[in-house]
């Protein structure tokens, strides 16, 4: 058996948090996760997980952060896993982390390079501890809540992501600059550091996440793939693949989805 419950969060927390989910799974399973706008944090209270790259299996830590990732990725968890997960708002895991977010694009680290051992160690146990979901929940919200800086909001990158998001992705960085009255350079830096990756990888992360939204049984790829700003079908099915793992064709083919 397994599931995936979603929680929204408390109030003091709704400006950062976009929600938390509980994923549990009695049996040992590899699956893929395709890149999204969020950072994540995650919790293991009990089992494994790994990261599969080719033939190689990494052993994650049982508290970690990831990155935002252009391209899917494959993991294995072990079997009787539980662990929540906390998905942040596009600027919001900048409320919680000193570093620059670039620096965890593509990694999933251990939350103790980020806080001290034995506080982890403390809020480990207390999920291990934890009963239900809403007991889980409000540790990892109590556990926030105590780590929450106080940063104002940068206006010019909450600027710069309606306007890729208005465009589904296909803005140019040019152009963009040029709509904020800024110059690439700063706004390319300030960018990557609040919300974890370029303007230009963040945009084409939010362009496939609109190509498989987008995509109907009455829309051809071709349609699709010039709706969404790509040059040609080609390039489209090859930037496609890379972030599924899969072909346009094959992604959306009734015997995948059924």
């Amino acid at each position: 058996m397994s599931r995936f419950s979603i929680y929204i969060p408390s109030d003091p927390l709704k400006p950062f948090i976009k929600r938390f989910a509980v994923s549990e799974n009695e049996y040992e399973q590899t699956y893929k996760v395709i890149p999204d706008t969020s950072i994540v944090l995650g919790f293991q209270y009990k089992g494994k997980l790994s990261y599969l790259n080719n033939t190689d299996e990494k052993a994650l830590a049982s508290s970690g952060v990831s990155g935002l990732n252009d391209q899917y990725k494959v993991f294995k968890n072990s079997a009787n896993i539980g662990t929540v997960l906390v998905f942040f708002k596009e600027t919001g895991a900048a409320h919680f982390f000193k570093q620059p977010l670039n620096e965890l694009f593509k990694e999933s680290i251990s939350l103790d390079n980020f806080m001290l051992q034995s506080a982890l160690v403390i809020l480990e146990e207390q999920l291990c501890e934890a009963q239900t979901d809403i007991e889980r929940i409000a540790i990892v919200e109590q556990f926030l809540l105590s780590r929450v800086r106080p940063i104002e909001a940068d206006k010019l990158v909450l600027a710069a992501l309606a306007l890729i998001h208005k465009s589904k992705g296909s803005i140019r960085i040019k152009e963009l600059a040029e709509q904020l009255h800024t110059s690439q350079s700063p706004l390319e830096k300030r960018f990557r550091q609040t919300v974890g990756a370029s303007p230009k990888k963040f945009a084409s992360i939010v362009r496939l996440k609109y190509a498989i939204q987008m995509r109907s049984s009455s829309t051809s790829l071709t349609a699709l793939s010039y709706e969404l700003g790509f040059y040609d079908q080609a390039h489209f099915i090859k930037e496609f693949k890379t972030f599924t793992g899969d072909t346009p064709e094959s992604y959306f083919s009734p015997d995948k989805n059924s």
